[in-house]
């Protein structure tokens, strides 16, 4: 396999997170299984649990059935031994999981999936009036966001525990 048949590997910010990007030969790109899971704090098995899934195909469309990671060849950096490879997930997949694991109460997904829809539709409406934003502008007014939404999850947690049998006494 030559080079230009294989991934390339870029660190791809979010906000404060950082999470491994891999670019296809044709241009396209893809996430790990493992990377996508354990960003949102999970095990990479739930991820492969939600290919399988009929969530999965009521997400991503009746066309996808028995999704099956492609394993690809990922360029190694000078130095590096041996041959890496991946179970590579496209974007559009490891977004349908985060939304998948948000909706299921994984806290970490829900606000990485509300950050990024923020962002969205604010690079949208910065186009629409013309304006610029840095990189590392757009990271930080994402890790702000991620961390207010944390904050605020805590906070309605807390205001909408459930008192113990003993809280009262």
């Amino acid at each position: 396999m030559t080079t230009s048949d294989k991934a390339k590997r870029a660190t791809v910010a979010i906000g404060l997170l950082s999470v491994d990007g891999f670019q296809m030969p044709d241009g396209s790109y893809r996430m790990s299984q493992a990377g996508a899971a354990t960003t949102i704090n999970e095990s990479p098995v739930y991820a492969l649990c939600f290919l399988a899934s009929r969530d999965s195909k009521a997400l991503l469309g009746e066309a996808f059935t028995d999704y099956t990671p492609e394993q690809i060849e990922v360029e190694t950096s000078p130095g590096d031994r041996g041959q890496t490879r991946i179970n590579a997930l496209p974007l559009e997949v490891v977004a349908a999981y985060w939304l998948y694991r948000s909706f299921k109460g994984n806290k970490v997904a829900f606000t990485l999936t509300w950050a990024l829809l923020q962002e969205s539709l604010e690079r949208r409406f910065d186009a629409a009036f013309g304006v610029e934003r840095s990189d590392g502008d757009r990271n930080a007014l994402l890790t702000q966001r991620l961390q207010q939404t944390e904050a605020d999850l805590v906070a309605l947690g807390e205001a909408y525990a459930e008192p113990t049998p003993c809280a009262n006494r």
